[in-house]
């Protein structure tokens, strides 16, 4: 039996390389759409889990009115311009709530080399499980804890001094008169902390006041900048459940105040997500399709040319049941190589897009996860192989040795 396998796997190899041209092309398109599947797997699965885990936690998100989806990107993901500013004193009214359990301001409005500054308490870190690699947490203004990412790209080390520039985005005017000191840096967490750098809220107060020129140790003018001081946003977690009732209607009905809930506003994302991984799904399996239809046209016109060499090898002692697997197993090495040429390049593909994306956008995605689900593009890989295979094998297996060779 074994030598059986081994000899017709031989023979399908030397099949395969018999036509050079039609082997590449059947392997080409299954690796297209397997890329692309691998592609829209991958990368879609690691934003989601991405995105559940930054707001894994955070209820309720309170900022200036505008758009409730970019109120979330920007405070919770760090990854759109906020809506603008609340006053300092809505902290004030959240905390004294018994609805509410905790409250983690936001400041934002500079950046590091692209990489957001966010003004906040030490709350923000512990509520993401941020350890400590180097350092120390900061402990008063105008200290600063860089996320491993940070740390990696700008390579900026413990104890140095960090310039914000003005804006969220690289290019903006650097406050060069007002560092701020690095005194620890955070171990790789997978969360939105590995791509910030975290300072108090009064950090980001004290650079902007200095940078417009305010004087602190002026009465009149301290008195000044401390009724003007603003947050970005507040990040809630609730106390009770009734709070999930109660609180966004409370918080919408603040004239300078909007509520925007990360589960509502992460579902209408995903559902946006959702159409587009919809149409390049469909287009792979398209793909997919096209590969099978042309694997089976290859096949069964192979099995046409090769009609007289079928029957020798019946004469020669090959039994139908042989004849049948050899088929099949072209088919099967066909779709294999295809699959796997497209599962490499769907991995290189995610890691391109994830350098991209990384320096566009400071999101992470890397080609190195692999995901159980794509095993599963392996075996259909392998069914599509077998069923353009199929009807091939079975004439194959139906070969009448003499009326072939008698033509």
């Amino acid at each position: 039996m074994s030598s059986m396998k081994i000899n017709a796997i031989t023979l399908a190899l030397k099949s395969l390389r018999h036509k050079p041209l039609s082997t590449a092309l059947n392997m080409l398109l299954m690796a297209v759409g397997i890329a692309m599947m691998t592609f829209i797997l991958s990368v879609s699965t690691q934003l989601a889990d991405s995105a559940t885990r930054d707001a894994e936690g955070i209820d309720l998100v309170v900022g200036a009115k505008g758009s409730p989806l970019q109120l979330i990107l920007s405070s919770i993901y760090q990854v759109d311009t906020p809506t603008g500013n609340i006053p300092l004193s809505s902290e004030d009214l959240l905390k004294k709530n018994r609805m509410v359990k905790n409250v983690m301001p936001l400041a934002l409005g500079d950046s590091y080399q692209g990489f957001r500054i966010v003004g906040t308490s030490l709350g923000y870190i512990e509520h993401y499980q941020g350890v400590i690699d180097q350092g120390q947490l900061f402990a008063e203004p105008m200290q600063a804890v860089i996320g491993a990412q940070v740390a990696k790209r700008t390579g900026i080390k413990l104890g140095q001094d960090l310039y914000g520039s003005h804006g969220l985005t690289s290019g903006g005017e650097v406050h060069d008169g007002v560092p701020y000191k690095v005194v620890g840096i955070l171990k790789p967490g997978g969360s939105v902390l590995d791509r910030l750098v975290v300072t108090p809220v009064a950090s980001v107060w004290a650079v902007h006041e200095k940078t417009n020129g305010l004087d602190a140790s002026d009465p009149e003018e301290k008195e000044a900048m401390e009724e003007s001081r603003e947050l970005t946003a507040l990040l809630v977690q609730y106390a009770s459940p009734l709070a999930a009732v109660t609180m966004p209607r409370f918080i919408n009905s603040q004239s300078e105040l909007q509520a925007a809930q990360p589960a509502l506003e992460a579902a209408k994302l995903f559902r946006l997500m959702g159409v587009g991984i919809d149409v390049l799904r469909g287009i792979a399996i398209i793909v997919l399709l096209s590969a099978a239809l042309s694997m089976f046209v290859a096949l069964y016109n192979a099995l046409e040319e090769r009609k007289a060499d079928l029957a020798i090898l019946r004469m020669l002692g090959a039994s139908p049941r042989k004849l049948f697997v050899l088929l099949l197993i072209e088919g099967c090495v066909l779709a294999l190589a295809g699959a796997l040429l497209g599962w490499l390049i769907g991995h290189v593909a995610v890691e391109i897009f994830g350098h991209i994306l990384a320096a566009d956008q400071n999101i992470s995605l890397s080609g190195l996860i692999i995901l159980a689900e794509e095993f599963w593009l392996i075996l259909v890989a392998l069914g599509i192989g077998l069923i353009a295979a199929l009807l091939p094998a079975i004439r194959a297996y139906r070969t009448d040795i003499a009326n072939t060779l008698s033509h």
